[in-house]
């Protein structure tokens, strides 16, 4: 009888390896803003150029996670490459408010301990998904702003710069064209990263350079913990893009955790409810990235396009740009 149930407990040991083996152990899905993406208005050059920084930022956080590495490792290094590349709204290369200079927002949120963390208003942080990364692992805060944030992060060592490390040359010009025309309309767009880890956790992060010629400290959802950005381990994991002002009267982030853990929803269902109608019903255009704590991915947006992609264990980075 002894030597039965030693068998019958290892085949069930056997049968649970096999299911686990069969598993999506990590996926990582990426963002790099939502808007008037269209292939009219996007040279078949620069498509190539978005299609291999995209890339380059999913395997940048695939290299964390195939190692065992954390979520919040992963999405940190897919968003510092993103923060790197002047083709995104983000670090290098982002927007110019209405006195042409730029201010930075970051935010990342740990699905499996609720902690999160964010910077808004920065103007030398080099990194400040990094800088957001540290508010929540050193600090007793959630967000910091401005001046403050900047000589947290020299505490932190932090690499800072100078300001102008920022400016491109595309984005001076498109700051002056906008004044002229006292528009609101940027071309670039925010970027984020969602993770699920071999361990089961969950985390979100988004950095940007906020809403093309912005005025008087504006600062959008991409910082603010339950609108821009949300993670929890018992739902999923997102980080948005678009209308900030619309995803913070709505709480984007956390609506879609909330409608699935009260709803029973399914991320899609409650991602795409939340983008494609309760949003779009108000004007409020943009989309996000939502991953749910079995791997499954939503992408919704209601704009013309966004720059998304994604990647899971054994496939092949995925990118997309267009509906």
């Amino acid at each position: 009888m002894k030597k039965l149930k030693l068998s019958l407990i290892l085949v069930f040991i056997l049968i649970l390896n096999f299911v686990y083996a069969q598993q999506t152990r990590y996926v990582l899905v990426i963002h790099g803003g939502a808007g008037n993406v269209t292939p009219e208005r996007i040279t078949h050059e620069k498509r190539a150029l978005y299609q291999q920084k995209l890339t380059e930022a999913l395997e940048a956080g695939e290299k964390v996670l195939s190692s065992g590495g954390s979520s919040l490792d992963a999405v940190v290094a897919a968003i510092q490459l993103m923060e790197q590349c002047p083709l995104f709204n983000s670090g290098k290369g982002a927007v110019f408010n209405s006195e042409g200079k730029i201010e930075l927002d970051a935010s990342i949120m740990d699905g499996k301990t609720l902690k999160a963390g964010a910077v808004a208003g920065v103007t030398i942080i080099k990194s400040p998904v990094e800088a957001a990364r540290r508010v929540m692992d050193s600090s007793a805060h959630v967000m910091m702003a401005g001046a403050g944030a900047e000589e947290f992060a020299r505490i932190q060592g932090i690499e800072l710069v100078d300001p102008s490390y920022f400016y491109t040359e595309e984005s001076w010009q498109e700051y002056l064209k906008v004044k002229a025309k006292i528009e609101k309309d940027g071309r670039k767009g925010t970027v984020g990263a969602v993770a699920l880890d071999i361990n089961g956790n969950l985390a979100a992060a988004t950095s940007t350079g906020g809403m093309v010629y912005k005025k008087f400290g504006r600062i959008g959802d991409s910082p603010i913990i339950g609108a821009g950005t949300y993670a929890n381990n018992e739902s999923c994991a997102v980080s948005c893009t678009g209308h900030g002002e619309f995803f913070i009267r709505n709480s984007v982030a956390f609506d879609v955790s909330a409608r699935m853990q009260y709803l029973g929803e399914s991320v899609d269902q409650a991602a795409g409810y939340i983008v494609n109608e309760k949003l779009k019903s108000q004007g409020g255009s943009g989309g996000l990235i939502a991953l749910d704590k079995e791997g499954n991915i939503s992408m919704p947006f209601n704009a013309a396009g966004m720059f998304r992609g994604y990647v899971s264990e054994g496939g092949k980075p995925q990118i997309f740009m267009f509906r």
